[in-house]
């Protein structure tokens, strides 16, 4: 054999050595950016699950909180106002009391006509404007009730939409792009590994 074709072929060895070298690169750098890309997206995909399971369990703890708070707002109103029932009840159990003492007592004196009627007048007009001024609290006191409700809801609302912002969903193209990237780079730096 001639020196030159023994050349020819050492050359056309390590061109096929090269070709099988890179080719073999080439698999792994695009199998290293698969797999980047699978991580990628599966490391996406859970961290959005956790998330909204996260939201979900924030979102029900806080309508079980804003449920109990306003059953307590009621529960406190009925209170008041069964306190109020009350009172209104004793006030026109001793505004009777009083006119009856009153009529007793002015029958044993002899008197009677035009004062004792201002009497009882009296005594009624009394009880009218406590009454009034019990039932007008009252009303203030489920006004108060009513506001702190609203409030107590609007402020879950807005509870909720810090709870409940939008889950980032996977970046299908962004890890693809991705594993595309570190195939590129490992295509790259196997390539000057073998030159």
């Amino acid at each position: 054999m001639c020196p030159i074709t023994i050349g020819a072929a050492f050359t056309a060895a390590g061109t096929a050595t090269a070709t099988q070298a890179a080719v073999g690169s080439a698999i792994l750098s695009t199998a290293m950016g698969g797999a980047t890309s699978i991580l990628s997206i599966q490391g996406q995909a859970q961290a959005a699950k956790a998330q909204a399971k996260a939201q979900a369990n924030q979102t029900q703890a806080e309508r079980q909180r804003l449920q109990q708070q306003q059953s307590a707002e009621r529960i406190n109103q009925r209170f008041q106002q069964e306190q109020a029932d009350t009172q209104l009840q004793k006030s026109s159990i001793k505004a009777q009391e009083a006119r009856a003492t009153a009529r007793v007592s002015a029958g044993e004196a002899g008197v009677s006509g035009l004062s004792v009627d201002a009497l009882m007048n009296d005594l009624t007009r009394k009880q009218a404007i406590f009454n009034y001024g019990l039932t007008r609290q009252q009303e203030q006191s489920n006004y108060a009730t009513e506001l702190r409700l609203q409030d107590n809801a609007l402020g879950s609302s807005q509870r909720m939409l810090a709870i409940n912002k939008p889950i980032e969903q996977p970046d299908y193209l962004g890890g693809i792009l991705k594993g595309a990237s570190t195939g590129m780079n490992t295509y790259g730096t196997l390539g000057k590994i073998t030159t």
